[in-house]
Order: structure tokens, then sequence, then C-alpha cells
């Protein structure tokens, strides 16, 4: 009887160590990576480590506001810019189109956002004609967001005309501040 069960903890001595054994010898081939794995590996980490910064960096450019028709709170973002239009028009500046792929690009690494772009104009003009030109300015904005790859149901727009100026002055210089589309973010 001694004799059997010496026989079995010598097979299970056996067998513990070709387990360890194999175990270190898988474990040596996951430490010897070959240089491209290294460098993807590197690569990953440091890609990783970069959209975490992109994020923590997202989140302190918030600024949580409360806006009048707005349901809750909406939150403002200093890396979402602003575009600005010529006097009565609604075409996209190369200035604003640049603009709007930075903003485009800021969508597509936090694709739970949905932002309202707003629609303003100056001071001139009246009201009627200037809710429509507001409209078509963030539709503007809106179009080329998705030809740029955002999701057309992450975007909604609204026309406040002469409604809210930026500027309240009554000059050239505050008339083109108050020209603009600007973006607020209605959920994260």
């Amino acid at each position: 009887m001694v004799r059997k069960n010496g026989r079995i903890w010598m097979v299970m001595l056996t067998i513990l160590l070709l387990v360890f054994f194999s175990g270190c010898e898988s474990l040596k081939k996951k430490q010897a990576l070959t240089p491209e794995q290294e460098r993807a590996a590197q690569e990953e980490k440091e890609k990783a480590a970069q959209e975490e910064q992109e994020k923590k960096s997202f989140e302190q450019s918030l600024t949580q506001k409360k806006y009048p028709g707005i349901e809750g709170q909406v939150w403002e973002s200093t890396l979402l810019k602003d575009i600005h239009f010529q006097f009565d028009q609604y075409d996209l500046t190369e200035e604003a189109r640049n603009i709007l792929t930075e903003d485009a690009k800021v969508l597509s690494n936090h694709p739970s956002l949905k932002i309202q772009i707003e629609g303003h104009c100056d001071e001139r003009g009246n009201n009627q004609y200037n809710l429509a030109l507001g409209e078509r300015r963030a539709m503007s904005a809106r179009l080329y967001l998705v030809k740029l790859g955002v999701q057309e149901s992450r975007l909604s727009t609204i026309s406040y005309g002469k409604e809210r100026p930026l500027d309240p002055e009554h000059t050239e210089e505050a008339w083109a501040t108050n020209r603009r589309c600007h973006f607020v973010i209605l959920s994260r």
C-alpha cells in the first residue's frame, strides 16, 4: 500500500513538474517578441495614452450651461470652434471649412456626442429674413460635417437670427462676430 501511494505521489509530482516547466517555456516564448511585435505593442500603448489624454482634454474643455428653450443642462466646449460668414452669405469660407474639419475630428473622437448647430446673424435685416439666413448657415455647417463623416442623427440645427448677438455693439467688427454658427453639446 505504501509503495502504491509512493508511485501515485511520484506520478503527481512528475505531472506538476511537466506543467510547471511547460508553462515556463510558453512564458519565455511570450517574452521573446520580435522587433515588429515590440514596435506594434509600443504604438498601441502610445495610441491608448493619446486617446486617454484627448478624452481628459475634452472633459476639461467643457462648460455646463443652461440654455433658454433647451430642457436640462447642455455643454459648450472650447474644442468646438465657431465658424463665421460674410455679410448676407451662408456659403462656407475656406477658413470655415478648415474649422469644421477640426470640429469633425473632435466629434469623431467622441461618437456619443449630439450637438446642436446654432445659426446667428448680425442685426441688419428683419427678423424673418435673419431667421431664414441663420437656418441656411446652420444647414451649411451640418451638411459639411455630414460630408466629413459625422452621422446626421447626431446633428440638429436651430436659427436664432439676430436675437442672440455675441457682441451687442453696432459696428462692422461686432456684426462680423455675430454672423456665425455656434455648437452646443446636447448630450454626451
